[in-house]
């Protein structure tokens, strides 16, 4: 009899733990299945599998982002999930060593932005300018711009209007070429008035021009993207940090569940032996 409590009390655990692992892992399945579909199918609505040399500037695709974060998403919960509902130990085991790296890489680059602050700083103002270079060329890159300048940071280039001389549609001697967007900015670094129904996306033009009549700051953001996300980061601060102790609490919770569940498997077995 005392044997027989032994065996159902450790099949409970296994089942509790079993189910956890099941549950949470099933929906960030199904989240990197969602992530990794967007991924693939902007990719094929800019029939970038068709025309290969569009992936020459495969590391500034956001569609590539997302096919990267959903394939690792939906591979670890996947893992995580039938490992524990199949009660298969190497699957658990490849699950937990994920999260381990995962939890690594994140740590490692955490304290390496905190080391190398301005040589991060520097890549990401670069990456931007370049983002601005192609901003007619890749619809998602023109989208996650105009999504930072309008929706997000309400800004507008790296460090002002002036960086739009970089793309050569708003470069001010676009003129010549009859561009009517020339020494001017995308709409989205307008300032947005509440009272508009209909999205004026001609706002933005001739802004940067010295014969420009109207008050400038009072028609585009004058501040650039760069010091506005800084300013977001430091007002943010805590909430940032939250969930970045948040996620690492998870990942070593999850580590923890499949070795103990991995325990209790292995238990199993060798009293049935």
């Amino acid at each position: 009899m005392a044997n027989h409590r032994r065996r159902r009390d450790r099949t409970e655990v296994s089942c509790c733990l079993k189910y956890v692992i099941f549950g949470f892992n099933v929906i960030f399945w199904f989240l990197g299945f969602s992530i990794l579909a967007i991924g693939v199918w902007a990719w094929s609505e800019k029939n970038t599998f068709n025309n290969l040399s569009r992936l020459t500037h495969i590391p500034m695709d956001p569609a590539f982002a997302f096919i990267i974060v959903g394939a690792i998403t939906f591979i670890i919960g996947f893992t995580g999930c039938v490992g524990a509902l199949r009660e298969n130990t190497c699957l658990l085991a490849f699950y937990a060593i994920c999260l381990a790296i995962l939890l690594l890489i994140e740590m490692t680059s955490g304290i390496l932005c905190f080391i190398f602050k301005d040589w991060f700083k520097e890549q990401a103002t670069e990456g931007f300018r370049a983002f601005i270079v192609h901003y007619r060329d890749d619809p998602d890159q023109q989208n996650l711009i105009d999504w930072i300048q309008e929706g997000w940071l309400h800004c507008c280039g790296v460090e002002g209007p002036k960086d739009w001389d970089g793309n050569r549609y708003f470069n001010c001697s676009a003129v010549e070429v009859g561009s009517s967007e020339a020494c001017g900015v995308p709409f989205s670094c307008c300032v947005r008035d509440e009272n508009e129904i209909i999205r004026n996306k001609q706002c933005g033009y001739g802004v940067r021009s010295p014969d420009y009549q109207s008050e400038r700051g009072a028609v585009i953001h004058e501040n650039g993207c760069l010091r506005a996300g800084e300013e977001w980061a430091e007002r943010n601060l805590v909430p940032i940090a939250g969930a970045t102790v948040a996620m690492a609490v998870l990942q070593i919770l999850g580590i923890c569940f499949a070795q103990n569940l991995r325990a209790d498997i292995f238990a199993q077995k060798s009293k049935w032996r």
